[in-house]
């Protein structure tokens, strides 16, 4: 008899604000989301065919040719598609932006600008969408959330255009840098080339994503430790199927075999997808938001602050 008292004052004393996550999650996949990628590395690298494991799609074709086009600003050699992706009932809109031609020329020299203005010119874009006096509810998004840098097989440093654009667009974006074809590597190359480029990282004081911050408990900050351990990642791609052992899975054959794409101990493909899409897609989202554009946001409206409190040369 008490415990049904009990129960009674309960449901009697029962608010239902608890509700509150099954309405945000409604209006958010009513709304649907959106993720911006952008690849840069050299032609031949396997750009494309990476995005279209990462994604269960065919994106983006193998000559890096769009199917489609998006209405965002256009900067000089760079190309956008975008594609709507539905999974278990909710709907990401996924813009990838490639930029062809990049480090392809014998001179080299600022190949990275028409980049770094385009993520710039992204953030100026909504900005003063953000700044209107009668602004969208939902201003669309065509801030880069995400940069996935492409580090040649070399097994040895990383190149000087690496480390000169790596600290540009460390500065404007989430990069997370890859090595591209690391099946052309024996593991024990592998593991030492990756050695090194951390190592360089260090020394040039390249700080890439993912950040810690003050929110992040003991597990995400676990989480985000072995990501950094193991960064940049040396992956594989293939939109192939091969069978090993009676069964069909993504891959490729080398001169050393069949390369399971999906195989953790023949590369750490399944650790980057399951890094952007599982684990850290929405905390890129929301550090592109707080953080890189927050920066260039001060910075623009301090400009703005400056130029207005300067005396007219005509007064």
């Amino acid at each position: 008899m008490a415990a049904a008292a009990v129960e009674e004052i309960r449901a009697a004393s029962y608010v239902g604000f608890d509700s509150i996550t099954r309405q945000i999650e409604h209006k958010l996949l009513k709304r649907g989301f959106q993720f911006n990628v952008m690849v840069v590395g050299q032609t031949g690298l396997g750009k494309s065919t990476l995005i279209n494991t990462i994604f269960a799609s065919h994106l983006i074709d193998s000559k890096g040719r769009l199917e489609a086009a998006v209405d965002v600003r256009q900067t000089t050699e760079i190309q956008t598609v975008s594609h709507v992706i539905v999974e278990n009932g909710v709907r990401l809109r996924l813009n990838i932006v490639d930029t062809p031609g990049y480090g392809d020329q014998i001179n080299n020299d600022n190949c990275w600008d028409p980049i770094i203005k385009y993520i710039k010119d992204q953030h100026s874009a909504y900005l003063r969408k953000e700044l209107t006096a009668q602004r969208d509810r939902y201003i669309q998004d065509t801030r880069i959330h995400c940069c996935l840098y492409f580090i040649s097989p070399t097994g040895h440093n990383l190149r000087a255009i690496d480390v000169i654009v790596l600290k540009k667009l460390s500065e404007v974006v989430n990069v997370v840098p890859v090595i591209a074809k690391s099946d052309s590597l024996t593991l024990q190359e592998r593991e030492a080339f990756k050695q090194k480029i951390r190592e360089e990282l260090v020394y040039h004081n390249i700080r890439l994503y993912p950040f810690d911050t003050d929110e992040n408990d003991s597990e995400e900050l676990q989480l985000n430790e072995s990501i950094r351990d193991m960064i940049p990642f040396a992956i594989v791609g293939s939109e192939r199927n091969v069978i090993i052992d009676g069964k069909t899975v993504r891959g490729r054959k080398n001169r050393w075999g069949v390369i399971n794409v999906e195989d953790e101990k023949h590369c750490e493909f399944n650790y980057l997808r399951n890094f952007l899409t599982r684990t850290h897609l929405q905390d890129l989202i929301e550090t592109t938001a707080q953080i890189h554009y927050e920066a260039f946001r001060s910075k623009q409206l301090l400009a703005l602050k400056d130029a207005s409190s300067r005396p007219s040369q005509n007064s």
